[in-house]
């Protein structure tokens, strides 16, 4: 049954992964930006920090080997690269989706879990909480360096977009004047229980499987 055990986890490594880059594809472009403004960095930087965590910690506790959390992120990484590929095929620009940056924090979570000597709850909760805190400020510096994502925007509209998500003048500073504090604390909150639900998800599966 050793086989049937580790089919079940490399398969749900793959769900989430893939369930990642479709989150980011359907969340991340330049539009969902610029509809809601900085609302949606917030958003944005939440989804991304839990989603990355509860995969991440599944497959570092299921192989034990620090390292193995930026491996995962990269996987996310180069899964979102390619279905970029898609939209450019589509005719738009290659740099339509933006691509977050996962592995520095998947990094500070291996970097926990090894300088705990493998410590699961130390990973959880110190891991988890380094993951939400540094996830939106990685992200913000990768937004401010690609184009203007209002003018992409109005010149590549989505054609699925309903009429009330076309694009609008961003408000920054409307709701609050930090969407990266706010996102960092958000997501330092909530990537905590989530990495212990990675880990519990863990258990449950050798246990299914045993």
């Amino acid at each position: 049954m050793v086989w049937l055990r580790r089919t079940t986890h490399y398969l749900f490594i793959v769900v989430v992964a893939v369930n990642s880059t479709l989150l980011t594809i359907n969340a991340g472009d330049y539009i969902f930006y610029t509809d809601w403004a900085w609302t949606s960095f917030v958003v944005f930087s939440v989804s991304q920090s839990t989603m990355l965590v509860v995969g991440a910690i599944y497959y570092m506790l299921f192989t034990g080997v620090p390292g193995t959390a930026t491996y995962y992120a990269t996987i996310m990484t180069i899964y979102t690269w390619v279905a970029k590929g898609a939209w450019f095929a589509l005719g738009y620009p290659y740099d339509f989706i933006v691509t977050p940056v996962w592995i520095p924090s998947a990094m500070l979570l291996d970097l926990t879990y090894w300088a705990t000597r493998r410590n699961k709850h130390a990973a959880i909760i110190i891991g988890g909480t380094l993951v939400g805190l540094s996830l939106p400020i990685f992200n913000m510096i990768n937004l401010l360096l690609v184009r203007d994502p209002l003018e992409m925007a109005f010149k590549y509209p989505r054609p699925t977009l309903p009429p009330y998500m076309t694009p609008i003048e961003p408000q920054v500073g409307k709701f609050y004047n930090s969407p990266v504090a706010l996102g960092s604390g958000a997501g330092a909150v909530l990537s905590v229980p989530i990495a212990a639900l990675g880990a519990k998800l863990n258990t449950w599966t050798y246990r299914w499987r045993a």
